[in-house]
């Protein structure tokens, strides 16, 4: 039981992480396009 809890919560801070640096490219590209344009 306690293993899952460790899978589980690191699961849940390796989904936000790619969340948060897919947003940031994302945004990142968005800019950048911009600036070439």
């Amino acid at each position: 039981m306690f293993l899952d809890s460790v899978v589980v919560s690191g699961l849940i801070i390796v989904g936000l992480m790619v969340a948060f640096f897919a947003g940031f490219g994302y945004v990142g590209y968005k800019k950048y396009k911009k600036e070439v344009k």
